[in-house]
């Protein structure tokens, strides 16, 4: 198996040539899996590939909304419950986050969606003014706003000293397509004002540790770290996370970065790697088998 640390991304024509390394994958869905209008069938076809080999599969998503929403939505675009053993979200390790404040008032930004983030939580909703800390989801529009829309806003909450809880660390997603903010490029521009953010997603420890631990009650038995790959499309949460727990990291290039590497040849590709905060063991254009 490639090194973690390597001179330079092997391509992978298919997940098939290197299945025999790993016992556990962690996969991003958004991006990977489908692209918030469809799911892509040979993503679909190699994780249950993955299975049938005796790979674990926990899918792993920055999405700000619990397990059971996620799992709805993937049958709604036809994924079947066979291409995954367990779905772990940055609302499951959010929502733990919120219940460690549990009575204290919340401020909420994002849009009405992600109400079931919040379901069953002690998190009274209160004004501006009345918070004592704030819980971002994302915006309120994604199709037409951006973090600088709430430059006003966050920096209150920075005056104030208020901590932000960020339920999902993507700057970015694509959807159908098209490129729209998240998150986490709110919470990145309420830092650059000074304010602490905790996130609660990819790349941080807590998802994983929630990953690590259905991947373990599915196994009966820990899997060692050399053992793990981590599949996404984002070098700044999914190649970071896969590094930071000692997981190989796998990218697939047609997600948020496909604008600069698509059309790119493998040398442009390399290039482009190498000028990244991390960079993946190997790399393809799609997950395929």
């Amino acid at each position: 198996m490639l090194p973690l640390k390597t001179a330079a991304t092997l391509p992978l024509p298919g997940f098939a040539q290197i299945a025999d390394d790993f016992d556990l994958c962690l996969c991003d869905i958004w991006g990977v899996v489908h692209n918030g209008g469809a799911a892509f069938g040979a993503a679909v076809e190699a994780l249950m590939a993955m299975r049938e080999r005796g790979i674990t599969v926990v899918l792993v998503t920055n999405a700000p909304r619990p397990q059971f929403e996620i799992q709805r939505q993937l049958e709604g675009f036809g994924v079947p419950q066979a291409a995954w053993d367990a779905i772990v979200t940055s609302g499951d390790a959010c929502r733990a986050l919120i219940q460690e404040r549990a009575g204290q008032p919340m401020f909420r930004l994002g849009p009405d969606r992600d109400l079931p983030l919040i379901a069953g939580l002690d998190a009274p909703e209160v004004g501006v003014g009345e918070a004592a800390y704030v819980l971002c989801t994302g915006l309120r529009d994604d199709e037409t706003e951006t973090a600088a829309t709430y430059a006003d806003l966050l920096a209150g909450f920075a005056a104030r000293g208020l901590e932000m809880i960020c339920a999902n660390p993507d700057l970015v997603v694509e959807r159908g397509g098209r490129i729209v903010p998240c998150a986490g490029s709110v919470a990145l521009a309420y830092e650059e004002l000074g304010g602490k953010v905790v996130y609660a997603g990819k790349p941080h420890p807590p998802i994983y540790e929630r990953a690590f631990a259905l991947a373990q009650a599915r196994r009966g038995a820990p899997v060692a770290r050399e053992r793990v790959c981590a599949i996404g499309d984002a070098i700044r949460t999914d190649i970071a996370g896969a590094h930071a727990i000692g997981a190989t990291g796998i990218m697939v290039l047609a997600g948020i970065h496909a604008q600069d590497l698509m059309a790119a040849s493998w040398d442009e590709r390399h290039g482009w790697l190498s000028r990244q905060s991390h960079r993946p063991a190997y790399a393809m254009p799609h997950l395929v088998w």
